[in-house]
């Protein structure tokens, strides 16, 4: 479980083919804190640490995580929004976020509002829903929802965010993951089963 706010943005050292599978080995800050089989949000994905150096640590992506998700795109050198799961002897910011990307969407706008950013995100229609001044998370960031629309939505980036998060980085047709509120995803799915019987 995390709680979508990022501790530090990593630096993809190497990217491995393994079968249908990718290895994907990142350094950050944090390494010697780390152990094998430890859980870390990597753009909002889950994935589990099965090596590490002194310098960085390996974790594995399977083929269903690669389509569900952009850590298909990554390159070397790509920064990614890192964070460890939360510990419950201290204060819970952001949402339950659970680190299982729901599906991807695309940047269609970025906007600067004197000293602030707003991004506009489409994504592809389905069961999946954002509501106004509800919660999403987008590459493993925790954000409210400004403008929801049926298949697009808004995020408001302070300057923190937007330093400390691969938000600078971001630009019209960039794909970013999306989970989406855990608790608005349950209600969505009664509803429809409900009406549908």
């Amino acid at each position: 479980m995390f709680s979508g706010i990022v501790e530090e943005t990593g630096k993809i050292v190497s990217i491995e083919k393994n079968k249908e599978n990718i290895d994907i080995t990142v350094a950050c800050s944090f390494v010697n804190n780390l152990q094998v089989d430890q859980s870390v949000a990597h753009n909002g994905v889950c994935l589990t640490v099965v090596k590490k150096t002194e310098k960085d640590y390996t974790v594995t992506a399977i083929l269903e995580t690669l389509i569900k998700s952009n850590l298909g795109d990554l390159v070397v050198g790509s920064e990614v929004n890192l964070e460890r799961a939360i510990s419950l002897d201290r204060l819970l910011d952001g949402h339950m976020v659970q680190g299982h990307v729901d599906q991807t969407a695309i940047c269609t706008k970025v906007e600067e509002a004197d000293g602030s950013w707003y991004y506009t995100f489409e994504y592809e229609p389905g069961e999946n829903v954002t509501v106004e001044k509800g919660s999403v998370s987008v590459d493993g960031v925790s954000l409210t929802v400004v403008n929801s629309k049926d298949t697009s939505f808004q995020v408001a980036i302070i300057p923190f965010t937007h330093e400390h998060t691969v938000f600078h980085n971001y630009k019209n047709g960039t794909r970013v993951n999306l989970e989406f509120d855990i608790i608005g995803k349950y209600i969505t799915k009664i509803v429809k089963q409900q009406l549908g019987k």
